[in-house]
């Protein structure tokens, strides 16, 4: 199994129903085929801290200041036990939301977007990329009512709506915005292309294939992303 000095981090981002779980799925079968060890996480997550917050969907919302201790306890415990040895291992983590969300939505209830995101920075490392599928409020809610699982308190129109705004004005440079609309596998095709052009993993896939070839393989639409997989996880080193 090979490893990535410092680890990639990689988070989905984007409103209910942008399609974050697909495409986190996608993407650790890819990346378990170019040989990495690959960690897969969500938040919120299965512990105590975030399993209020997964009750509250349907029990009703808690208060802003308690959802957000929820949400930054939550993450504490996800960073220091899970994301972080992981990282430390040099592995993929994908996690299929992160502390942007936390800025989206807890910024949609009226907190300030700013403070929240410097206040999860304090612990919390900054994603390599963070993959943020943009996608229309109603067809947000018509993928979510799809499912047959009933609409939560977090999801509706106008709370998706102000939450897609805030992800929206989310500009620094490992925030990639991605049509959530696209079809399943092109929208795989431009995330895989967009991991590959980032750093560790263009530094990894140049030792494999040489600077000219690894850049040349990230934005070939002729190979799907698991032919490049193949590619890389038996290129021997360049001469």
């Amino acid at each position: 199994m090979s490893s990535l000095p410092g680890g990639l981090l990689v988070a989905l981002e984007g409103i209910d129903g942008s399609g974050k779980t697909t495409q986190a799925g996608l993407l650790e079968h890819w990346a378990i085929a170019l040989g990495l060890e690959v960690v897969r996480t969500k938040e919120p997550t299965a512990g105590p801290w975030g399993m209020k917050v997964r009750n509250s969907k349907i029990t009703g919302r808690l208060s802003e200041a308690e959802e957000l201790e929820c949400f930054i306890n939550d993450r504490q415990e996800h960073v220091q036990g899970l994301i972080a040895p992981a990282l430390r291992r040099g592995a993929v983590v994908i996690v299929d939301r992160y502390y942007y969300s936390t800025v989206a939505y807890q910024g949609a209830r009226g907190m300030n977007p700013a403070q929240l995101l410097e206040r999860n920075r304090v612990f919390a490392p900054i994603p390599n990329l963070v993959v943020l599928l943009d996608i229309e409020p109603t067809a947000g809610l018509e993928r979510i009512h799809r499912r047959g699982l009933g609409q939560d308190t977090f999801e509706s129109l106008e709370a998706l709506t102000k939450s897609r705004a805030i992800f929206a004005s989310l500009m620094e440079p490992h925030v990639v915005r991605f049509e959530g609309t696209l079809p399943v596998e092109r929208l795989h095709e431009a995330i895989v292309s967009e991991i590959l052009r980032r750093e560790p993993l263009s530094s990894w896939a140049s030792a494999r294939l040489g600077p000219e070839r690894a850049a040349a393989l990230a934005i070939d639409l002729s190979l799907s992303p698991m032919e490049k997989a193949e590619l890389l996880r038996v290129a021997p080193p360049p001469a």
